[in-house]
């Protein structure tokens, strides 16, 4: 049996700029994450927010942005100590092959080395979007209870992880 292939993530360069927006999600995910397209350019202008990519070897295979404070996802003070993960997605060609899962687990790994003051992670995922869902309970997230309303398609659970 082959190895599984090597996962990476960093940070968006301009050498892989061109690769990061030429990613889309299926068709059915499109009222849950916005295409790079609209969310790169703003990642990159906003000095709170770092813009990276999921390769395995050279090939781009995702997407997502962590911000410095997860403030500009749930709105409350609260949270100063946790970092926000926004716009993650892997793009159409590469879902359906079991990497999910992997790619959370270096993605969480990559914080945890670079972010050494963060105590955990929030995000905030569509209520109808049963697939995110089930991959970030895997990943060890936890909903905090509350919901989030000012999504463009619906309620959103926000969640919650550890970083320790």
């Amino acid at each position: 049996m082959p190895a599984p292939p090597v996962i990476r993530v960093c940070p968006v360069t301009p050498a892989l700029r061109a690769a990061v927006l030429r990613l889309h999600a299926r068709p059915e995910q499109d009222g849950f994450v916005s295409p790079p397209a609209h969310t790169l350019p703003d990642a990159e202008q906003c000095p709170g927010s770092a813009p990276m990519a999921i390769l395995i070897g050279d090939t781009v295979i995702g997407y997502y942005r962590i911000e410095r404070s997860a403030r500009s996802i749930t709105g409350r003070d609260d949270d100063a100590d946790a970092l926000g993960l926004r716009s993650f997605q892997l793009d159409a060609a590469w879902q359906g092959r079991g990497l999910g899962i992997r790619v959370m687990d270096i993605l969480l790994a990559d914080l945890t080395q670079h972010h050494p003051q963060a105590r955990r992670i929030v995000l905030a995922v569509n209520c109808a979007n049963a697939a995110a869902l089930a991959l970030y309970r895997c990943a060890g997230f936890a909903d905090g209870g509350t919901l989030y309303h000012g999504g463009r398609s619906g309620p959103q659970h926000l969640l919650w992880r550890s970083l320790a």
